[in-house]
């Protein structure tokens, strides 16, 4: 029997996720000029018309996206909880975490990567991404703030610049890691090469942020 066209009192709640999940994996393969509407809806297991009704267009669709890609990004983030941990535990914690998430979802560093060829034009004017973002940038302001009351951290460090440090020790190695391998001739890869990069960022970072006494209190460790 054939089956019968998809109609709008399916579940929709599970019918835009699966047009997310098929979007995600479509766009971080081909980015937004490559990919094919007609592959996404094909592999949610549903149509274009139910595409366009949910999502309104491909570029909405990209946008959509992207807004989902980042939230669940800061949820994860946010679950760690970071604010209960002492300052030097949660920067490394901070910095296990988000190398963890980048090598487990690459499909967020390709959309990204998409989006950045675009000047981010898709999120520029998204509120969904000022809500998603601003606790993110609070969260570690607040952790500087106590680092720097408590004596471990240096005061006056730039929060944003501290972030981006953050996510550029990951994005940075594994967005290159097949031409890295190349010009250094090292495995850049294997589980070895990212258990060491692992730490090397949380201790690159703890560099950055410590004040010299701490890092001699560290160094005797």
């Amino acid at each position: 029997m054939a089956r019968p066209p998809e109609t709008l009192s399916r579940d929709p709640d599970a019918t835009r996720k699966r047009i997310l999940a098929a979007a995600k994996h479509e766009f971080s393969r081909y980015g937004l000029g490559g990919a094919r509407v007609d592959r996404i809806a094909a592999r949610a297991k549903s149509n274009k018309r139910m595409l366009y009704h949910y999502f309104g267009n491909k570029e909405c669709l990209f946008q959509r996206t992207l807004e989902d890609a980042y939230g669940r990004f800061r949820a994860a983030e946010t679950a760690l909880n970071i604010e209960h941990d002492d300052p030097i535990t949660a920067i490394r914690r901070l910095c296990a975490f988000t190398w963890d998430y980048y090598v487990a979802n690459p499909e967020f560093i390709t959309l990204v990567n998409s989006e950045n060829l675009h000047k981010a034009k898709h999120i520029k004017d998204s509120a969904t991404m000022d809500v998603l973002n601003r606790p993110f940038v609070a969260r570690m302001d607040e952790l500087l703030r106590r680092g720097a009351e408590a004596g471990r951290f240096r005061s006056g460090l730039d929060t944003v610049q501290v972030l981006i440090t953050v996510a550029g020790l990951g994005y940075h190695y594994l967005n290159n890691r097949h031409t890295g391998a190349v010009v250094y001739g090292r495995d850049l890869s294997s589980e070895a090469a990212y258990k060491a990069r692992s730490a090397f960022n949380s201790d690159a970072l703890l560099r950055i942020v410590c004040t010299p006494q701490t890092l001699a209190e560290l160094d005797k460790h």
